[in-house]
């Protein structure tokens, strides 16, 4: 049996309820937690981040397992869900907040995190506006937005969550 690699990410692809719902349902990844990252100030509130002032975008923490998954793979799977080349979008939401992204802690995850766009980009038309930046600081949200698909199953959401039964 392998030991257990973890390794942190942050994912932003639209509303992170979603992402949040799709993301904790792959083998390997161990915690997934709902914030705000890489914005102005301290301790935003959602009201504050839907505003559009304070620079935060909606992101997924995933905590993963290496030695199960890797980054390349949960990159496989962010653009399976996302559209990487709409501004400040996603689905119906539109916002700053909204934008996608993928924040970093560790410089060699920027490499495979640009090798794995330079792999891709042929796969569209238009260019891709996700951000790659490290990480310079991320707020949980509220509890209420923890987990809100599974406390809340007919809420809004604009990822097909049925895509991994196709695609796991």
């Amino acid at each position: 049996m392998k030991n257990m690699i973890e390794k942190k990410i942050y994912l932003a692809g639209g509303c992170f309820w979603g992402m949040q719902a799709f993301f904790k349902e792959l083998k390997g990844v161990k915690k997934t937690e709902v914030g705000y990252a890489n914005g102005n100030g301290e301790n935003p509130t959602y009201q504050e981040v839907c505003k559009g002032t304070t620079g935060f975008v909606e992101t997924l923490l995933v905590v993963y397992d290496e030695s199960i998954i890797e980054l390349k793979e949960l990159l496989r799977y962010f653009f399976l869900v996302i559209d990487p080349c709409a501004l400040n979008k996603q689905g119906e939401d539109e916002g700053i907040q909204y934008r996608s992204g993928i924040y970093f802690l560790e410089k060699q995850d920027e490499e495979v995190i640009q090798n794995y766009l330079e792999e891709i980009k042929g796969n569209y038309d238009r260019e891709i506006v996700t951000e790659i930046l490290q990480l310079s600081n991320y707020y949980p949200a509220e509890e209420y937005h923890q987990d809100y698909l599974v406390k809340n199953p007919q809420g809004y959401c604009h990822i097909n969550l049925n895509l991994l039964k196709y695609n796991n």
